[in-house]
């Protein structure tokens, strides 16, 4: 089991952040490889399900999932159950002071190919969380660019 999490603040309401993490669609305009390209089950529920490419240009895999927990605007967990990416996700939004807001990403993945994965995951684990945590500060940005709290 590989296990990271990362968090950002957020210069906007919980509210805002919570809409904004939950809108899938729109993770294109801010996480780094990845584009969701179809929902389905209506509005996010338990059960609900999204398919995301992740990757490069033509280089990549896709990446489905459901959701297994929906307490809005507070968390939501994701079990992705696709052939590449198997594990659990967590989305949270804690209020903070003055309007703002942090948003924790967390993943508990099962790593495939024993001590052959075990060994991947050393090599890529620090590029992945690199990249995720500049995903998380395009989030912030682009949350903030959307919340009429953005200026605070």
């Amino acid at each position: 089991m590989a296990e990271v999490v990362l968090s950002v603040e957020v210069g906007a309401p919980a509210a805002e952040v919570w809409a904004a993490a939950v809108d899938w669609e729109s993770q294109r305009e801010w996480m780094i490889g990845t584009h969701v390209w179809q929902t389905t089950g209506g509005p996010t529920s338990v059960g609900s399900r999204i398919a995301a490419f992740t990757g490069v240009g033509p280089l990549g895999f896709l990446d489905t999932m459901q959701v297994t927990h929906w307490q809005p605007p507070r968390r939501c967990l994701v079990r992705h159950d696709g052939r590449v990416v198997r594990g659990t996700a967590a989305f949270e939004v804690e209020e903070l002071p003055e309007g703002r807001a942090r948003f924790v990403w967390s993943e508990w993945l099962e790593l495939p190919l024993g001590r052959l994965g075990q060994a991947g995951w050393l090599v890529v684990s620090p590029i992945a969380r690199v990249a995720l945590q500049v995903s998380l500060r395009r989030f912030a940005r682009y949350v903030e660019a959307r919340s009429s709290s953005g200026s605070r």
